[in-house]
């Protein structure tokens, strides 16, 4: 049997000035090769700290305390950046929620992709910006010939999140991390991204960990739903028997709170999120 793509043991997350608090604290859950993981919670949940901490990437106020993170059996924890170069990109990838600050706004997007590549290839950059021209058309970006040499403000919002796809599946790595990838765009357009993104990780058999608020998108492309409250992992269940019978009050209460438009006047189009009564929080 496969290892696991990712593997999350004891994690613990905190303040690097504050021994006190912890924001992540005891999280532990696996990754199958090609297995669909939404990470649901509110804002400040945890949810694109304990994301970010995976890539190596967390602000320089946070530390990772203890506990492990182990990536195609590569350890990330500890260790230090020119090794975490390594695996960003190839092993492990991220796309990020907004766009326009991630993409440099003085470089083409061609540029860019092509840099992505050549971190982890020692082909030509003629070779590497025919595989981004290629890849800006696999992703949906119109006549990427002539869009490769465009500049990040002169794409939609749509499509600059194509480029950051393009980017993050450059290199074709083994587990891709989207955090909250379709937050800043419209209804049409996120299903648009969503759908690319399920053909995408179907082609080339990714593990994907989906981060949102939106337990609704997460039901629409994951297979298996984590949900995270005050720096802990809830509740975990396959997707189609978390939305039957979820098992957590505060599971329930995040279903409760999708926006429907039910058509008994009596019910409230939004219920709110009210507090569970479970433990949690900033406890060592």
């Amino acid at each position: 049997m496969d290892k696991p793509v990712l593997q999350v043991r004891e994690l613990r997350i905190g303040l690097r000035d504050d021994s006190a608090v912890n924001l992540v604290h005891g999280v532990n859950f696996d990754i199958a090769r090609g297995e669909r993981v939404g990470l649901v919670g509110e804002s400040g949940s945890g949810k694109s700290l304990l994301s970010l901490s995976i890539m190596g990437l967390q602000p320089t106020a946070i530390e990772v305390r203890s506990g492990s993170i182990r990536v195609s059996d590569h350890e990330v924890v500890g260790q230090n950046e020119k090794y975490l170069d390594t695996l960003r990109g190839r092993t492990m990838s991220m796309i990020y929620q907004d766009p326009m600050s991630s993409l440099n706004p003085v470089r083409s997007v061609g540029n860019q992709i092509v840099e992505a590549i050549r971190a982890h290839d020692s082909g030509s950059r003629a070779v590497a910006r025919r595989v981004a021209i290629d890849l800006l058309g696999s992703v949906g970006v119109r006549d990427p010939h002539r869009t490769v040499d465009n500049y990040p403000h002169e794409f939609s919002g749509g499509m600059r999140q194509r480029v950051m796809i393009a980017m993050a599946i450059s290199c074709e790595p083994k587990l891709l991390l989207a955090d909250e990838p379709t937050t800043a765009l419209d209804v049409t357009t996120q299903a648009k991204i969503i759908e690319l993104l399920d053909d995408l990780v179907d082609q080339r058999g990714m593990s994907v960990i989906f981060v949102t608020h939106d337990i609704a998108l997460a039901a629409s492309f994951c297979s298996r739903i984590d949900v995270m409250r005050e720096g802990e992992i809830v509740e975990t269940q396959p997707t189609a028997k978390l939305v039957a019978a979820p098992r957590h009050p505060y599971t329930n209460a995040l279903l409760a709170a999708i926006c429907t438009f039910d058509t008994d006047p009596n019910r409230p189009l939004l219920s709110p999120i009210v507090d569970t009564g479970t433990e949690g929080g900033n406890s060592a």
